[in-house]
């Protein structure tokens, strides 16, 4: 389901409308991490620097830079998930915002069709995605 999520992620760019369910989120939020992480030390063998001491970290910037748009996008899936408009993510500008998006990214999906679409759990058994 790893692969998939990311799959997905990039399939969907910059697709801001859908539904994306909550292994789909968790899982890209775990691949962004795991990607930061290997950045982060690419960055530091290659040129000897350290990007939390204000380094130049060119491979950093350049795969944060490459995520961005798709982690907002699969953000704003998310809470049309939740039956909730993308709008909502601006309230992340507000510091204390991020405990709620935190909060809701951690619910259950609103069950069947809602007003974003289909229920993207419907195709499937368990935790895992149908074979196409």
């Amino acid at each position: 389901m790893f692969v998939e999520a990311i799959k997905r992620g990039f399939s969907n760019y910059v697709n801001f409308s859908g539904r994306a369910p909550r292994w789909e989120y968790w899982y890209w939020v775990l691949f962004v991490i795991i990607v930061g992480i290997v950045s982060s030390l690419i960055d530091s063998f290659i040129f000897g620097s350290d990007p939390t001491e204000g380094g130049f970290a060119p491979v950093q910037t350049l795969t944060g830079l490459a995520l961005f748009i798709p982690g907002i996008a699969i953000g704003i899936r998310r809470l049309h998930d939740l039956d909730r408009t993308g709008w909502w993510f601006l309230i992340a500008f507000t510091g204390i915002g991020l405990i709620l998006l935190l909060i809701w990214a951690c619910m259950k999906g609103t069950p069947g069709p809602n007003r974003f679409g289909p229920d993207p759990l419907a195709g499937m058994t368990g935790a895992r995605p149908q074979p196409a």
